[in-house]
């Protein structure tokens, strides 16, 4: 197992952080607030640990667990700090009732963040198209991806297979555009019957 860094300390971090944790990974948390970052590692134990943010993250898998408000300006603040890690976003640019984006093809929370990180970053989107507390269940999941870079998503895939989930990937980093409309599909379909324990998956006939 390896040391998986989460940028943010909300929902989405939390169910993250635990279900690596439950795993065998270890856990680096860092967040603006570093008290709140704190009480997470202590309610996820298993040596979870909170770093200085900013600063290089200690994992090589770099998962922004922030509001994609946020996201592209934060990946900018840290600079080279990020340099040769692998960025999974797992934003979802919701418009104000989510039945729409605020992003536009071509133009992605992840193709986003991939002009302003480190040459050598690698921007991975992931994981937006499951509810946190479905994740939290720790049950077996398909897990949409999309990237660029075949080593990036690799490594993404054998993360999220550690965790019992099924990685599919979806292609190059032009599909995290379709990924975050999957996200209001799965908004859509939880509205409208399914419920919010529903997920989103594939499966071979």
């Amino acid at each position: 197992m390896t040391t998986i860094s989460i940028i943010g300390a909300g929902n989405m971090a939390t169910a993250i952080g635990t279900r690596a944790a439950k795993h065998g990974h270890t856990v680096e948390l860092l967040s603006r607030n570093s008290a709140k970052a704190q009480s997470l590692a202590d309610q996820i134990g298993n040596g979870t640990t909170v770093g200085t943010y900013g600063a290089k993250p200690a994992g090589d898998i770099v998962i922004l667990a922030v509001l994609y408000t946020g996201a592209v300006d934060m990946v900018a603040q840290y600079g080279d700090a990020l340099a040769g890690k692998i960025l999974v976003d797992i934003t979802n640019p919701f418009n104000a009732d989510a039945t729409g984006l605020m992003t536009t093809t071509g133009n992605s929370v992840s193709q986003q963040i991939a002009t302003v990180a480190p040459d050598d970053a690698h921007v991975v989107k992931a994981i937006n198209t499951i509810f946190g507390h479905v994740l939290a269940k720790d049950t077996p999941l398909d897990a949409f991806l999309a990237g660029d870079s075949a080593e990036a998503k690799a490594g993404v895939a054998a993360f999220l297979k550690s965790l019992d989930m099924q990685p599919l990937d979806a292609g190059g980093l032009e599909m995290a555009h379709a990924l975050e409309w999957a996200g209001v599909l799965l908004m859509g379909v939880a509205r409208n019957g399914a419920g919010f324990d529903v997920v989103l998956g594939a499966k071979s006939l």
